[in-house]
This record gives structure tokens, C-alpha cells and sequence, in this order.
């Protein structure tokens, strides 16, 4: 009897270690399912049982059974715990440390980032390239789109913030949008809770369209206050804005890079040289630097300003000032 009960506690014994070895082993790839050295990717959708999870990961190219993989996850007592979510399992992975990342929900992420005075246009075209993330926009218009984020009449422009936002691979481009579009909310609803006593704008919507301005003239964050102050100042008292970036956005795709005479003649809703105050529309996305400055300026008495050629801009208070500087740094005129 004692030999009986010797041989099983070796029996034991022995299952326990080739059960540890098992966990903590590399499982290889099938031969010839994935190119060697690169990982596999475990795609679990929502409501998937465990089975399914150990069929699944079998299916994208784990050489194990999926019985004896399955068998771990009941053992484990997580089997409950693993997340749905899209995964990339790289070669040598034990089923040990496969569990543990389906259950923290380590899922492979992907960054896509959206730059400060992007437009709307070259948003889509971002989202369009962006590695992994489902187009589920692609073939929606903007009203479509926007009715689909829970904004049904809002114009696109300007309501995302530029950020990076890191998403699971297979995932939906609304996803993200919803999530720029919530984060353009809380900095612009904490910009206007910031605003000066004395702003000219009324709503919070127009500060997103003077920050949009404020984003695209600037050249540098030093000026960015004075040129906010610049055209507060000119909306105080109903004078013309000006601004080309307004303009060239009311071109549209037809702008070549050359801003002509005759464009500034040439009447849109966003030509701000035939039209009195601000556009109806944000023409870019403003960062939240472009934000504060448009809600609080720089005490500046100045009306006018003009690109040095350095990023800078020279700021004067006359026209006759004004035209002086235009000769110097635009015309080369001393």
C-alpha cells in the first residue's frame, strides 16, 4: 500500500511539473500559419465564451490544443475575467502569460495624433490612413457623421481637439472622433469659464472660431496673445478682420497656395475683406494655447500686424505704421 501511495505522490509530482513547464513553456507557432518572428493577432469579440477564446487563439496560429488551453483557463479560475478586445501575441508567449494579458485586457494599441490648425478635410484624410482603426466614417457625410456623434446640425470644423489618442487596434473611427470631440468640449466650456471681462465674443463659439484664426496667423506662441488682442480690438469696434487663412479656407480645395488680389475680392462667407465680423465657422482646429489667448488677450492697443519673415510679426497701432512695416518685411523697402 505504501508503495501504492509512493508511486501516485510521484505520479503527482511529476503532472505538477510538466503542468509548470506547460504554463510557463513558449508556445511556438504553427508551422507556416504566421512568418516567424512576427506576432499573431487574437481578435475576441464581446459575449465570446472561453472555449471560444481558446478556439479563437488556436485559429490565429497557437500550437496547442485548445482543449488543454481551455482546460488552463478553467484551472486558472479566470476564465471569467478575460476582455474582449483585439490582441497582438508575440512568438514565444506562455499560456500563462497569455491569460494574464487577456485578463488585464493588454490589448495592441495604435497612436494616431491630430495636429493643432488641421481642417476638417485633413482630419478625414488622417483617419483615412490611420493603421487598424475601422473607417466607419468613410462613407458618411459631415451632416451624417455629425447627427451619428450626437451633434445633428454642427458644423464639423473646429469641434475636434488636436491631440494623440491611442486606440485598440479594430477599432472605430467614430470612437475616436467621439472622444476629440468630447475633449474640444471640457477645454473650450474651462477656456470660457476663463474669459476676460471686457471680451467682444459672446459665446463660446465664437471664441472656437477666433481661437481657430488665432491657431492658423500664428507663427510664434509669443505673438499669440497679441494677435487675439488684435482682432478683439477689431471686432470691438466693427472693423474688418482681414485675416487670410479665413479666406483661403473659403476657397476650399480650388486655393492653389497663392493668394491672389483678386481673391480677396472675391465674396464668400469666409472672406473676412468683404464681410464684417467673424466667419460662421471655425477654420481649423485651435490647440488649447490658441484657446486661452482667444478668450483672453493681450491688453494691446494695436489694430494691425504683419509677418516679419521669422515666424514673428511686427504689431502697430496706425495704418501709416502698418504700411511702413508691409514695405519693410513684405516688400524689402527701407
Amino acid at each position: 500500500m505504501r508503495r501504492v501511495l509512493f508511486f501516485l505522490l510521484l505520479l503527482a509530482l511529476a503532472l505538477g511539473g510538466a503542468a509548470a513547464w506547460w504554463l510557463q513553456a513558449p508556445m511556438p507557432q504553427r508551422p507556416g500559419s504566421v512568418p516567424e518572428g512576427q506576432a499573431l493577432e487574437l481578435a475576441i469579440e464581446p459575449g465570446t465564451t472561453p472555449r471560444g477564446v481558446a478556439r479563437a487563439a488556436v485559429q490565429a496560429g497557437l500550437d496547442v490544443s485548445p482543449d488543454l488551453l481551455y482546460g488552463w483557463f478553467r484551472l486558472s479560475g479566470k476564465d471569467r475575467e478575460i476582455r474582449a478586445g483585439n490582441y497582438e501575441i508575440p512568438p514565444g508567449t506562455s499560456p500563462q502569460a497569455l491569460l494574464q494579458k487577456l485578463v488585464r485586457g493588454e490589448e495592441s494599441l495604435r497612436a494616431l495624433t491630430l495636429i493643432e490648425g488641421w481642417n476638417w478635410r485633413q482630419l478625414r484624410q488622417a483617419l483615412a490612413r490611420a493603421e487598424g482603426l475601422r473607417a466607419d466614417s468613410a462613407g458618411l457625410s459631415e451632416a451624417a457623421l455629425m447627427a451619428q456623434l450626437g451633434r445633428p446640425g454642427l458644423a464639423a470644423e473646429g469641434r475636434f481637439f488636436p491631440d494623440t489618442y491611442t486606440y485598440a487596434k479594430g477599432s472605430s473611427d467614430l470612437a475616436l472622433l467621439r472622444r476629440a470631440l468630447h475633449a474640444m468640449d471640457k477645454r473650450l466650456e474651462a477656456a470660457w469659464a476663463q474669459r476676460a471681462a471686457n471680451s467682444p465674443l459672446k459665446t463660446p463659439t465664437e471664441a472656437l472660431i477666433l481661437a481657430s484664426i488665432v491657431e492658423k496667423e500664428t507663427g510664434r506662441a509669443e505673438d499669440r496673445g497679441l494677435i487675439a488682442g488684435v482682432f478683439s480690438n477689431r471686432l470691438r469696434i466693427g472693423m474688418l478682420l482681414q485675416t487670410d487663412p479665413s479666406v483661403i479656407y473659403g476657397l476650399g480645395e480650388s486655393f492653389d497656395g497663392n493668394l491672389r488680389r483678386r481673391d480677396l475680392t472675391q465674396d464668400t462667407p469666409f472672406n473676412t475683406y468683404t464681410r464684417v465680423g467673424l466667419p460662421p465657422t471655425p477654420i481649423a482646429m485651435p490647440g488649447k494655447a490658441a484657446l486661452l489667448a482667444a478668450v483672453q488677450p493681450a491688453d494691446t492697443k494695436a489694430l494691425y500686424f504683419v509677418a516679419r519673415g521669422d515666424g514673428s510679426s511686427h504689431f502697430s497701432q496706425t495704418l501709416d505704421e502698418h504700411n511702413r512695416a508691409v514695405n519693410r518685411y513684405q516688400r524689402n523697402q527701407k
